[in-house]
């Protein structure tokens, strides 16, 4: 389906032992962000403000989607920015991390090989911020095999449904789910999912038809070709399916779903449905700027973490101020800016470092991975309920989520924490086992 690329392979060494930054151009610690009324250091990230980590490093891994139509690497590049930051201002406990970042293009046999290049070559102890297509299901009995618990924010069916994966998002059925429920609750009486033709496209729409089935509304299933060849077309497509009482959910990255919005405001046709809608990734800046004002009200994007435009909270400000400094420049830049992805990378470097901070000893394959796995009640501050990994055999940690709507530029908040329906079946089974976490208060 897509030409492969390079395998390319970024090893990210954040700070090395004598010191000195290695990616160049970030400024410095004690710089600062302006985040409205008040201003966010940077220096806030870790424990000794200003004081480089020059210890022996704690070597951190990653695997992530970057192919044509599809990129995740906001969330590895956002992560990256954390981790600078925290070696910055002490490391942990003097340590650096080492994050090594590996993209992969849809390859099972290149994902697998990532994955042993970052246990037998790089000796990673943690792997943080897997986001890919099927990485987890190539991968999910190699990291049980090595004792690896893996904090990602997943795609595929086995990042939520085995004991080895836990993460910071809902993925795309859950949050389609969002979208869904959403506009079930608006009063449609007919859905158009419209999602990228890749792996996995009939478990994401197994959620958006349970929700459809028990609301008695018809719901019609689409693919697409990534990236959008003729976005006139497909625009045209959803409008006629759905009708004047129906609703078009989209389910792409941000660069897809913008020409199809953008295609149906220069057809003239996007009032000729009840609503559109759209998952998680549509949740960013990149994609209101770029919509303009025409779209003020009219698309309504679940958002699985909390919304960045319209929140001021001390965890906000240090993520847009730690995106300022070190995710705008340099080889690992976070291109889509303040949105979804890049607070998906925050979130699971901050669950790391929380992580990390609580080890006694050595850093271990072991001893890393028991933390990563304790984690219980952790208030993120960027999520509606607190993250706990635990001892479950799925995982949908991330299962009460926001929807927001765009304006003048902004994506602002339409609806507070909202549960997702336990009509889907995923969903209740995990509630079966974790129950329903608490409200982090951190987070608004």
């Amino acid at each position: 389906m897509y030409g492969l690329m390079s395998r390319t392979r970024v090893i990210v060494a954040v700070v090395v032992a004598t010191g000195i930054a290695t990616l160049a151009g970030y400024g410095t610690a004690a710089a600062s962000t302006s985040t409205g009324s008040a201003t966010a250091k940077t220096s806030a990230c870790g424990t000794k403000p200003g004081v480089k980590a020059t210890g022996s490093p704690i070597r951190l891994g990653t695997i992530v989607t970057n192919q044509s139509g599809t990129s995740f690497t906001d969330i590895s590049n956002m992560a990256d920015a954390y981790f600078t930051c925290v070696n910055d201002n002490g490391g942990i406990n003097g340590h650096p991390i080492h994050y090594y970042i590996e993209t992969e293009q849809s390859n099972p046999a290149q994902i697998a090989a990532d994955a042993r290049q970052l246990v037998q070559t790089d000796h990673v102890v943690g792997v943080v911020g897997n986001t890919s297509i099927i990485e987890c299901s190539v991968d999910s009995s190699y990291w049980k095999s090595h004792g690896y618990y893996v904090i990602a924010s997943g795609i595929a069916p086995e990042c939520y449904g085995t004991p080895n994966y836990a993460d910071v998002n809902m993925g795309p059925r859950y949050s389609s789910d969002g979208a869904v429920q959403y506009a079930i609750a608006k009063g449609i009486k007919k859905i158009v999912f419209d999602q990228s033709n890749v792996p996995g496209t009939g478990y994401i729409a197994a959620g958006p038809n349970a929700l459809a089935a028990k609301a008695h509304v018809s719901i019609v299933q689409l693919t697409e070709d990534v990236p959008i060849a003729d976005a006139d077309s497909v625009a045209i497509k959803e409008v006629d399916d759905a009708g004047p009482d129906g609703a078009v959910i989209l389910n792409f990255t941000p660069p897809d779903a913008l020409v199809i919005l953008q295609a149906a405001q220069s057809l003239g046709i996007v009032d000729h449905v009840k609503m559109w809608g759209c998952s998680t990734p549509c949740n960013t800046d990149f994609l209101s700027q770029s919509l303009g004002k025409a779209w003020n009200s009219k698309l309504f994007v679940n958002a699985e973490l909390t919304p960045p435009d319209s929140t001021s909270t001390a965890t906000m400000k240090l993520y847009k101020a730690i995106y300022q400094q070190y995710g705008t420049t340099g080889p690992n830049k976070v291109s889509g800016g303040i949105g979804a992805f890049s607070e998906m990378g925050f979130t699971e470097a901050e669950i790391a470092v929380h992580a990390l901070e609580g080890i006694k000893g050595a850093y271990t394959v072991k001893s890393v991975n028991a933390a990563f796995k304790g984690v219980k009640n952790f208030e993120t501050g960027m999520m509606c309920q607190k993250w706990t990994y635990g001892s479950y055999p799925t995982h949908i940690a991330n299962n009460e989520d926001y929807t927001v709507t765009p304006d003048n530029g902004k994506m602002v908040t339409a609806q507070g924490c909202t549960k997702i329906s336990a009509v889907d079946p995923q969903i209740a089974s995990y509630r079966k086992h974790a129950g329903t976490a608490s409200l982090d208060p951190t987070s608004s």
